[in-house]
């Protein structure tokens, strides 16, 4: 098991059944906004008595380039959307790295409810599901070249030393929900992707 602590700790409350989608969102990319809308018609149309839950992993992870975000931004981030994008109704929980695969689904479970549907793109996670006995649905990758977390994070990484926003926002509305750029901007949550590097010096 991981020495990282479990932030947050689990639910005390059952949540029942749920319709779970899973991702780091570091940050929140259109290609995560397409994976949720298509969510949230396959659950409207097949299982609209469970609760669409959006699942944000590892919410304990240290703060480096790969994870520059906490939980709670990245919880604000989807929120955004969710508020001013679109009129989706979905319970946003945290989960926490345990580093053991095989006891991940029941760790989650304490998260997200312990049974129901697993909707996901990411065959790794699917197997892990399905091995658990949930009902999984399989989505395929929207755009993967464009929006891969990776290729976004670099993008804003290049940008966060600029001071001009209206460039911010061209740039970035490429591959992030236009709520979500705002949200980055108003609250500064770029310019720190400059000195995430190995000792604190900027990144170039």
């Amino acid at each position: 098991m991981t020495k990282l602590p479990l932030i947050p700790p689990p639910r005390l409350d059952s949540m029942g059944d749920s319709f779970v989608v899973l991702g780091r969102f570091q940050p929140f990319h259109k290609g995560h906004a397409a994976m949720i809308k298509s969510a949230e018609v396959y659950r409207s149309e097949n299982y609209p008595n469970l609760n669409l839950i959006i699942a944000i992993g590892s919410s304990n992870r240290p703060q480096t380039l790969q994870n520059p975000w906490s939980y709670n931004e990245r919880a604000e981030m989807i929120s955004s959307w969710l508020r001013n994008e679109e009129n989706i109704d979905a319970i946003i929980v945290s989960i926490p790295d345990i580093d053991d695969p095989p006891n991940w689904v029941s760790h989650a479970e304490a998260y997200h409810g312990h049974s129901g549907v697993f909707f996901s793109s990411d065959d790794y996670s699917f197997k892990l599901y399905q091995d658990s006995g949930w009902i999984t649905v399989s989505t395929p990758l929207v755009d993967r070249s464009r929006f891969e977390g990776w290729r976004v994070r670099e993008t804003a990484r290049m940008l966060s030393t600029i001071n001009d926003e209206e460039a911010i926002r061209m740039v970035l509305g490429e591959s992030i929900p236009e709520s979500v750029v705002e949200y980055l901007i108003s609250n500064d949550s770029l310019k720190r992707l400059a000195f995430l590097g190995e000792g604190g010096e900027p990144v170039g």
